[in-house]
This record gives C-alpha cells, structure tokens and sequence, in this order.
C-alpha cells in the first residue's frame, strides 16, 4: 500500500502534526510506501531551476501511483493544495480519508442539511471522514497544577492524538480502491464549466457571460443552489471531467476549497484549465520563484488570466 498526506505546508505545527501522522502510518505498512510532502520532496534544501514548478512535478508524480491518500483539513479555512490532491485523488479512483478536529459543521442555507465542511464537494468525495470533534478528558491528579493551561494543552494532544490513532485505523479498513468519479471524456462541443469565486461579484457573471459570447455552451456550478448539496457537488464534479475546459475564479485569501478540488480534478482527467484572477498576490519562499497561487493550482493550470480581453484569448486558442 502506498499512501499520500496531503497537509498544509505553511507552519510548524501543521508539518509536525503530518508527520506525525506519517510514523503511525509507517508503523503500520512500512516507511518506503508512505509520502510525505515538504518531507519527501526536500523542500527546505530543495535546489531546481523553478523550484516550484520541480515541487509540482514531484508531487503529480507520487499522486499518479498511490493506493491511499489521508488529508488533514483544518476548518473553515481548507488549504487550497491539499484540496486540489483531493480532487486529483479522488477521479483517480484513490480512496481518500479526511481527517478533521473541526468542532463546527455547515450548511448552506440556515436550515439546511449539515456538513461537515463549507463546501460539500469534500464531504461528496471523500470516501471516508475521520471527526473527532471534542478535547480529551481531563487529566485527573492529586496534585493541584501551577497553571490551567498545560491541563489545556494536553486535552488537544490527546484529542490530536486519537484523531490519528483512527485515521490509521481507517486506512487499514478501506477497500482496495474506490469508485472512479471520472465523468465521460470530452468529446467536440462540450461545455465550458465556469467555476466563480464567493469572494468577487465581477467574475460570477461577467466569466459565463464570456464564455457564451465567444460561441461556448457554459455549465456552471449545482451545488450551492440543489436541494441536496452532496448530490449537486457529485453533479459539478463529472461536468468537470467531462467539460472541454475549466475556467474558474481563484480570487480569494487562497483558492476557494472546492475550486481547488475541482482544479486537481480536472487536472487528473486532461481538462484544460485556466485560473481566473484580476488581483493575484504573490508568495516567496527561499530558493523558490514567486507563485501567484498555491503551485499545486499555478502549475495545474494552463493559463493565468486577469482581465476579460485574455479571458476571450484563451477561449479562442
């Protein structure tokens, strides 16, 4: 078995809990058959010409033979890569467990069916969710602590602790593979499937409008508005696959979660893909290019457009 951890990169803490994760793994199937990013690629010391474009390819590269993929997910806010991975994984018919201690849960409307993240592409994908949602117990002991806050920290250990504990239990569990979710290949005259961004009003019309004017029949997202959002998410996850290009909005503190999920998608099924985004920020790390995205979503796509007139270029090539 080999199995992918798809984790947030961008703090210690984050690296020290996936590494974690990581021994148990090992523990159980053996250190060769499991991957850890950042870990396995040697992104601290890596040296390449575009280090982050080599990053990409490494990582594309492991997702393209895995047996298993765990991904951590810290809610509300998804990490856009890992979501990516996901998507990338789960067309690929690679069961993926989701791990999460988010004690909240969601639901698009306020009366409506709950979640367990914001966008219900994750909870439609994953094969299994692994929630422990609450602190450990109390540490009992006949000596009264100095400090509340060690008693504290070590009630999130231990919850940290069991929540890995059943992520390993649940990957020894699973099937050998999962259903592929692939949609029908693309074939002349297919859609364009127009994914917005929920932090910009301008591309939520303007983009499918675009796409309809240069002579595309459009399809745009189900699941925010189907009365079940699971069933609407599965929906837009094989128009996708099948779609003759993706064209969505990135725009945001980092790509919205299920845009991401659905770029990884794409990406695994050979749809282009062009990432939307009139305002891009840049990130810099030591040795790397700068990246306008998360580089599992820069390099997954083929075009980077900021404003309408490359929008209709890309169309037309």
């Amino acid at each position: 078995m080999s199995v992918y951890i798809a984790h947030r990169l961008f703090a210690a803490h984050d690296r020290a809990l996936a590494a974690d994760l990581a021994d148990r793994l090992a523990a159980q199937v053996g250190p060769d058959r499991v991957f850890l990013p950042f870990c396995d690629t040697d992104e601290e010391d890596l040296v390449a010409e575009v280090k982050g474009r080599r990053l990409f390819e490494l990582d594309r590269e492991r997702l393209g033979r895995l047996d298993a993929m765990v991904a951590i997910l810290h809610g509300p806010s998804l990490d856009d890569g890992v979501c990516m991975e996901i998507g990338y994984a789960a067309v690929s018919g690679v069961p993926v467990i989701v791990l999460t201690t988010d004690f909240q849960t969601y639901s698009l409307t306020e009366e409506g069916p709950r979640l367990e993240f914001p966008d219900p592409l994750l909870q439609a994908v994953a094969t299994r969710i692994v929630r422990v949602a609450k602190l450990g117990p109390p540490t009992l002991s006949s000596t009264p602590p100095q400090s509340r806050f060690p008693g504290f920290r070590a009630r999130n250990a231990a919850q940290m602790s069991t929540a890995l504990d059943a992520a390993v239990d649940a990957l020894l569990d699973l099937p050998d593979s999962a259903p592929h979710l692939m949609g029908s290949p693309a074939v002349t005259g297919a859609p364009v499937y127009v994914e917005a961004s929920p932090y910009t009003t301008w591309g939520r019309d303007h983009l499918a409008k675009a796409c309809v004017d240069a002579g595309h029949t459009v399809t745009v997202p189900q699941r925010f508005t189907a009365s079940d959002p699971v069933a609407g998410a599965l929906a837009d996850l094989a128009a996708v696959c099948s779609a003759a290009r993706l064209l969505a909005d990135v725009s945001g503190p980092e790509t919205p979660p299920g845009t991401a999920l659905l770029i990884g998608a794409a990406e695994a099924s050979g749809v282009r893909i062009a990432a939307f985004q009139p305002r891009p920020t840049f990130t810099h790390a030591h040795g790397r290019e700068p990246n306008w995205r998360n580089l599992m979503i820069q390099y997954a796509a083929d075009a980077h457009l900021d404003n309408g007139d490359a929008v209709l270029s890309w169309l037309a090539g």
